[in-house]
């Protein structure tokens, strides 16, 4: 084989690697996730208040579904008299759509310090499980907040049609498509069995992974062929 030939094998071989590792990493599965606001409309013992509150949803991969933590940036409602601590409990549902349909029910700690009267009540993050029962690009919506304290209930509703606060490509364990179909899942805060967070940064980052060791297989390639060309010269 002549030098040149060489040559030209071993640039497309690295070139060959070098798309291998992109093709991978753009075939990332799509996530996405923003902070939306919500224009609260809440029923309280003593009437009814409206508070805005950007609301962000994140995911966690955990077996065959994905654990849902709800965020609330501000307070949403307020008490005319101190809450103590551990007075209030609060939870809420999350909307499904797009590919399957239903809700998550999201619970959270009560607070975890006195909160004085007449002042924003910030909830603590919530938390449930989602299980997919169909395949494809599912949404999460902010729904209705539920707030207990001191043996009242405070209802607030979102009363601006929200966006949804996140967006999964999922993957139902029986692999069912489709629009039909519901989904009902328990609230809860264990994060047991947890696997790394899912969405755009962590999926590129683990197909990045597997698009280096592509790369890395290429150059080995490469240098192989290197060293047989330098053995048949000497």
């Amino acid at each position: 084989m002549s030098y040149r030939t060489y040559q030209k094998r071993t640039a497309a071989l690295a070139s060959a690697a070098a798309l291998a590792g992109s093709a991978v990493l753009m075939a990332a599965p799509a996530a996405q996730a923003a902070v939306v606001n919500v224009n609260y409309q809440c029923k309280t013992p003593i009437g009814d208040k409206s508070a805005v509150s950007p609301i962000d949803i994140k995911s966690v991969k955990s077996g065959s579904g994905y654990k849902l933590t709800m965020s609330w940036q501000k307070g949403v409602s307020s008490s005319p008299v101190e809450l103590g601590k551990g007075a209030m409990s609060p939870s809420a549902v999350i909307k499904v759509g797009g590919a399957d349909s239903g809700t998550v029910a999201v619970s959270g700690p009560a607070n975890a310090a006195a909160i004085p009267a007449n002042t924003p009540i910030k909830i603590s993050d919530l938390s449930g499980t989602y299980t997919p029962k169909k395949s494809g690009k599912v949404t999460f919506t902010a729904g209705v907040l539920t707030i207990k304290a001191l043996g009242t209930t405070t209802t607030c509703t979102p009363s601006n049609d929200p966006k949804p606060s996140l967006t999964l490509d999922v993957t139902a364990a029986g692999g069912g498509s489709g629009s039909s179909g519901s989904s009902q899942s328990q609230a809860g805060s264990d994060s047991g069995g947890e696997l790394p967070q899912t969405g755009p940064e962590d999926s590129a980052i683990a197909l990045g992974t597997l698009g280096g060791t592509v790369l890395l297989a290429g150059a080995a390639g490469v240098l192989w062929l290197t060293r047989r060309h330098q053995a048949v010269r000497r």
